[in-house]
């Protein structure tokens, strides 16, 4: 049923791939069980792309781009666009300007960004989401997640910022182990010469301001050197560009980072909670 509702719902680019791929097949006088060999895949993996009931992943695609792609950079080029199709629809804008963002700057209050998220964390997370959803395309998820720590790489280099309330650091997804290991994860990005990792405390609201409290950002800088802020709520998201509001979001969280502790400090309350024995 699930691959029946694949091929109905398969995107534009799928179907190029699709067509393309049997159409390069047949040229070269390869059957499906036979470029199956030469790329990694059983016969009815690659039935199964060419139909659209199971999109090629982004490791296919490589595979395809080596055996198939003639030079043409067909199946590279149609990685982007793949990847782009397995995003959530209000996520989807936000990710193309993200992945060739000059700078971003995010605060997260309730779990980990998803940016600095492992395998592990992400899969729990989205795997436990309300409503439940399949297990295919929580992997499609989870895959498309995960490629966009390419960003933290890029050359030229992205500059990355983030603040993350103290209480994301101790809500657990999955099991303990988990949320351990996504701490020590972080805590090596923060590492990274590109990156920055604050803790805004969870007392903060004792000391008579928190300037965090209404929620999530994400601030971008673009290749452009244009401004914007990502906003996401309740699986609704809204990409802010008019130049007073994103001047004001900016102004909160520059006060938020003011709030938070040192990146050094940082480091060590997460990498002693990652320290933590728990059951």
């Amino acid at each position: 049923m699930a691959r029946a509702a694949n091929k109905l719902a398969a995107s534009g680019t799928a179907r190029m791939v699709a067509a393309f791929a049997k159409a390069r097949r047949e040229q070269m006088g390869l059957t499906q069980e036979e470029l199956g060999a030469l790329i990694g895949y059983t016969a009815s993996a690659i039935s199964a792309m060419e139909t659209c009931a199971q999109p090629a992943s982004d490791k296919m695609l490589t595979e395809l781009e080596r055996v198939l792609g003639d030079g043409m950079g067909i199946f590279e080029m149609a990685r982007k666009f793949v990847l782009l199709d397995k995003y959530p629809p209000q996520f989807q804008d936000f990710a193309l300007m993200e992945a060739e963002a000059v700078t971003l700057s995010s605060y997260q209050t309730y779990v980990i960004d998803g940016l600095f998220q492992t395998p592990e964390y992400a899969r729990s997370l989205i795997g436990g989401s309300f409503p439940k959803l399949p297990d295919e395309q929580v992997e499609q998820l989870v895959e498309a997640r995960i490629a966009r720590r390419a960003l933290f790489d890029r050359e030229p280099g992205t500059m990355i910022e983030l603040i993350l309330d103290e209480s994301a650091l101790r809500r657990p997804f999955g099991s303990w182990e988990i949320q351990r290991e996504q701490l020590q994860s972080l805590a090596e990005d923060s590492e990274r010469d590109n990156v920055s990792v604050q803790v805004l405390p969870h007392d903060r609201g004792l000391k008579g301001s928190h300037a965090g409290a209404a929620g999530n950002m994400v601030l971008v800088e673009t290749m452009e050197h244009h401004h914007v802020v990502y906003l996401e709520n309740q699986e609704q998201s809204q990409l802010v560009s008019d130049p007073r509001t994103v001047a004001q979001l900016s102004h909160r969280y520059a006060k938020i980072r003011a709030q938070a502790l040192s990146p050094e400090d940082s480091a060590s309350l997460i990498r002693k909670l990652a320290g933590e024995e728990r059951t």
